[in-house]
């Protein structure tokens, strides 16, 4: 069974885990994804400085991957 991706989940982790996830993150303006500081963030506190609604991220993210 596959682990679900919370709003609690590390950018990190979801981008080692799906690269090809990067765009949704990209599309919320989140630029500097290679940087340690964005890759220890969580879902919610990335949605959180770039304003964007966090249940709906996690969920296109859970629908995706």
């Amino acid at each position: 069974m596959q682990e679900k991706i919370t709003k609690d989940t590390l950018i990190g982790d979801i981008l080692d885990r799906y690269p090809e996830s990067a765009r949704y993150f990209l599309a919320m303006g989140m630029h500097c994804l290679g940087c340690p500081a964005s890759r220890g963030e969580t879902v919610e506190q990335a949605c959180m400085v770039h304003g964007v609604d966090c249940e709906r991220l996690v969920a296109q993210l859970n629908l995706e991957f």
